[in-house]
Order: structure tokens, then C-alpha cells, then sequence
């Protein structure tokens, strides 16, 4: 008997019991979808934490005040006064393969301008942060070398600064209020947007480092020290460097614990993807188990079928028909089941990844591969879950299959 008429034969059957047939088709739809919507908010977390770690900047280190936690009671990273500008200098100056170093220090502060204020973060830089953080200035021009010496109180705004200080107006040459002192614009920067954390990337006044150690803040430390790796392969070179270099600045010697911590961003995200890729695959194992249930309701529904005709199974065995005959006809018809609830599955599952991403706010990624996967999968499971019930239609005595009632 030919494919196609077999096809054609299972096609008519299905569609003999069409609720029958949907109904159990809704597990492989479920299944399918489950695992498409589920990996792709998993890919989504992902992709939203390792976009998070890189808006901080390529190859980069972090060194905070404080030492790390390695047990016991310790102060926490970011919690001491242990660096000074100093140390950043001499980061730059001593060890090689780094393009560049920017210490600063940041404290949030109501800003004016005329009628209207807004609250904001104002963080004191240098003028390598903006080639760190890849930060663009839409108008005027960023801090530069000249405003450090001179302690100049002047400032570049973020988008959302702007727009709430400033409406339309060009914010460039005005001067603002900062913690009652005035400060001149200088510049506006380009929209970066939220980063993955929902932390809005414009909401950020940037001045020079020594205005805002001096003038500001009064302090003479820093916060943290910003270090660009001009390679990754010599990141963990240049990590190790730096932890000695600032151990011998800050006279720590023998087992005595570095009053600094340094973090590795390139082996953070690296960690990040080995979790997320794990809580990724956990989702999808997850719904997976729905296509394993799909499939027993495709193998409990093609052996009633099988029972339901088992007098015309006998009928076209006495006829002619052979085992391969009729192992094919049942075959494809479990396999049928499998593939449409696989397209309608694809289809489910695309739709809610989208609906998630737009109610919950949230990015999900679909990509090709748990697709792929997903829909094998269930053509595979229709014909797993088919072949059993396809063996006994086929082994069927044909004389005692033309006896059935």
C-alpha cells in the first residue's frame, strides 16, 4: 500500500473523531508550547543579566573598599575608606595591558533648575569613564582633564534628567542647582535606556571627581576603582596584579586580609550564563515532562482505536493487506497527531512567550534550536507511543478479528 494512501487513511480517521483527536493532541500542544515559552523566559533572564553585566563595560574589574566575605565577620565590599585616588594612578602607571582606570564616587542629591527639581544619583568620574561605560554625548562635550584640576563645577546630564529639569529646552550652558551649590551643563548624553535590572541607565548626573570629593562629598577617598582589561586573556593577569600592587600600597603583609576586594566581571558573567543555561534547561526538562504525558495519551487513544477496528483490520488483513501494511497505517496516524500538535504547539508557544514579555514587562528570547528540539521531540513521541498499540493492529489473527463485535 502506498504512503500516501496510508496518510490519507489516518488524515480520515482523525478526522472521523475530530474532539477525540484534539483532545489528544492538547498534550503534545501543551507540551510543545510549555517548552517554548518556558526556555525562552529562561533565555530571557539570560540575556537580561549578561546585557546588565556588560552595559558595566568589556574586560572589566571593579575594585571596592572593604574586604570580600570569606567568612566570619567582615566589613562589607564597599563599606571602608581603604582607596584613595592615589591608588587608581598608580594602577594606571604600574601595570600594563589596561586601557583604562577611572575611580569614582557617587551620593544622590535633590537637583533645581528654576521651579523644578528631581532627585537623581550624581556620580564623580574621570573623563576614561566614558570610554569604559561606553557613554556618547548627544550635545556639548563630557568632564575632561582641565575641569579635574581646575575642581570645576560643571556637569553632564542623562536623558531623564533632562527631560524632568528641562522639559524640551537645551540643557546645555544652563546651570543647575546640585545640593544648593550651581553647577554649569556642559553636556547632554545619549539614551541608554533601562539596563536588564530596571535601572534607568539617564537617571545620572556626571561630574569631575575631585569636584565631587571636595565640594560635595568632602572626602578624600573613593568608592571604587573601574579597570578596562585591554584583552580578556589577561584579565586574571591583570587581577592579580592589581590585588599586589594595592597590598604593597596599603602595607598588607604575610596572611593579613586585603582591605580591598576586586571583582572580576568577565568571571562573574561567566558564572551568571553557567547558572542561567542550567535554570534554562531545569525549565525545559520541566515542560518536557508534559510531552511525555502527551505521548501516553496518544498510545491510550490508538489502542481504542485499535479496539474500535478491529473488524476492519481483520478485513483488510484478509484481503491482502500485511503486517507492514498495517504497522504503517497506524504508525502514521499516531505520528499525525504528533506533528500537528507540534505546529500548533510552535504557534501556542511563540504567542505566550510574547504575551509574558509584553504584560509582565519582561524580555523573553525564542530562538530556533528549543523549537527545533520541541517539535522532533513530538513527532518522535507519536511515534514512540505508537508503535505498540501499530504492532498489535498489525498482529491481529484476521479470522478472529472478523469474529470481533
Amino acid at each position: 500500500m502506498l504512503f500516501s494512501e496510508s496518510f490519507q487513511m489516518a488524515l480520515t480517521s482523525l478526522y472521523a473523531n475530530k474532539m477525540r483527536s484534539l483532545l489528544t493532541m492538547l498534550g503534545i500542544i501543551i507540551g510543545v508550547g510549555a517548552v517554548i515559552a518556558l526556555v525562552s523566559v529562561g533565555m530571557g533572564v539570560r540575556s537580561n543579566v549578561t546585557s546588565s553585566i556588560a552595559s558595566l563595560g568589556s574586560n572589566m574589574l571593579i575594585v571596592s573598599p572593604g574586604s570580600s566575605n570569606r567568612g566570619g565577620v567582615r566589613g562589607a565590599a564597599g563599606s571602608m575608606q581603604t582607596l584613595k585616588y592615589d591608588d587608581a594612578e598608580a594602577i594606571k602607571n604600574k601595570i600594563k595591558n589596561i586601557d583604562y582606570v577611572s575611580p569614582s564616587v557617587s551620593s544622590s542629591y535633590q537637583v533645581v533648575y528654576g521651579n523644578n527639581n528631581w532627585k537623581t544619583t550624581v556620580q564623580g568620574v574621570t573623563p576614561e569613564f566614558m570610554s569604559i561605560r561606553s557613554l556618547s554625548v548627544s550635545n556639548g562635550s563630557f568632564i575632561s582633564l582641565n575641569d579635574m584640576n581646575k575642581r570645576s563645577r560643571v556637569a553632564v546630564i542623562g536623558t531623564t534628567v533632562a527631560s524632568n529639569l528641562f522639559a524640551k529646552e537645551n540643557p546645555v550652558g544652563k546651570n543647575i542647582r546640585i545640593n544648593n551649590q550651581p553647577y554649569k551643563v556642559i553636556g547632554l548624553l545619549d539614551s541608554k535606556g533601562q539596563s536588564s535590572m530596571g535601572q534607568d541607565q539617564d537617571d545620572m548626573i556626571y561630574v569631575p571627581i575631585t569636584t565631587a570629593q571636595e565640594r560635595m562629598l568632602g572626602i578624600t577617598y573613593v568608592q571604587s576603582i573601574n579597570i578596562q582589561v585591554s584583552d580578556q586573556k589577561y584579565m586574571d593577569q591583570v587581577q592579580a596584579e592589581v590585588e599586589t600592587l594595592l597590598r604593597t600600597r596599603h602595607h598588607l603583609v604575610g596572611d593579613k586580609e586585603n582591605d580591598f576586594n576586586v571583582r572580576n566581571l568577565t568571571s562573574l558573567m561567566e558564572t551568571v550564563n553557567q547558572s542561567t543555561t542550567m535554570l534554562t534547561m531545569l525549565l525545559g526538562a520541566i515542560a518536557g515532562i508534559s510531552l511525555l504525558v502527551g505521548g501516553i495519551g496518544i498510545m491510550n487513544i490508538m489502542m481504542v482505536s485499535v479496539t474500535e477496528r478491529t473488524r476492519e483490520i481483520g478485513i483488510r488483513k484478509a484481503l491482502g493487506a500485511t503486517f507492514m501494511n498495517i504497522m504503517t497505517q497506524f504508525l502514521i496516524e499516531s505520528m499525525v497527531i504528533g506533528v500537528i500538535g507540534g505546529i500548533i504547539g510552535i504557534v501556542v508557544g511563540c504567542a505566550v512567550s510574547q504575551i509574558i514579555a509584553t504584560v509582565g514587562n519582561f524580555k523573553t528570547v525564542i530562538t530556533v534550536a528549543p523549537i527545533v528540539i520541541s517539535f522532533v521531540f513530538a513527532v518522535g513521541t507519536g511515534l514512540f507511543f505508537g508503535i505498540y498499540p501499530a504492532r498489535k493492529a498489525a498482529k491481529l489473527d484476521p479470522i478472529e478479528a472478523l469474529r470481533y463485535e
